[in-house]
């Protein structure tokens, strides 16, 4: 048994997902999941997570997806973890995140985080005015590179925009958090879900702030009776 995700683009146009599930069935496939990753200017990005009784079956299952009309497969990507139910990984995210009680400790949840829900080969946090990185999972780039892609991407520069790296301010840091699959672009949905989980971990920050500070006028001499 090989659990798969499969990235296809489509026309969005009525019966178009249900003709790729008929021919994902058509090679013994089951449609266990589905995500819309993108959605516009007539056409659609969906994302099925599909079991196949067997591995070698995947070059028959591309073929047949591609006798949809417009239809064409992006990526073919083998999942490890397939019991995994991304729409719970939100919920789990924002309870791990504001449940934090370092500062330190947010960033290198944060990375974590981002590398498991968007499925990444790496995630960082890092300082543009240095150029350093703060906390990081896998190989990322050199920071300097970030740097200017993050600067790049501030700018909204489309000639130097990279699709298989993704960013978000955190605000509350002064700092970016980047991620990159190279060879699979983020999709419009994906990049909503980093930004949304930036802001959760802004949102800690100032709780934190706010913690520090009651802690401290607590403790000083000028409370105590």
């Amino acid at each position: 048994m090989a659990t798969l995700l499969v990235r296809v683009a489509l026309p969005d146009r009525p019966g178009a997902l249900g003709a790729v599930a008929s021919r994902i069935g058509s090679v013994r496939g089951d449609v266990v999941g589905v995500e819309i990753v993108e959605r516009g200017d007539g056409f659609a990005v969906d994302e099925f997570v599909v079991e196949l009784p067997e591995e070698d079956n995947v070059p028959l299952l591309l073929a047949e997806i591609a006798e949809v009309d417009g239809a064409s497969v992006e990526i073919v990507h083998p999942l490890s973890d397939p019991g995994r139910d991304r729409r719970i990984d939100a919920y789990d995210s924002a309870a791990v995140l504001l449940t934090e009680r370092s500062h330190g400790r947010v960033l290198d949840v944060l990375v974590g985080l981002a590398h498991r829900d968007l499925d990444c080969e790496w995630a960082a946090v890092v300082d543009t005015s240095e150029p350093a990185i703060v906390s990081s999972v896998g190989r990322p780039p050199a920071p300097v590179w970030l740097a200017a892609h993050a600067a790049d991407s501030l700018v909204g520069d489309p000639g130097k925009a990279t699709a298989d790296v993704a960013w978000a301010v955190l605000g509350a840091w002064d700092l970016m958090l980047v991620v990159g699959r190279p060879g699979w672009r983020f999709g419009a949905h994906e990049r909503r879900c980093l930004e949304a989980l930036a802001r959760l971990a802004d949102a800690r920050w100032a709780d934190l702030a706010e913690l520090a500070d009651r802690d401290a006028r607590t403790a000083h001499p000028s409370t105590v009776v």
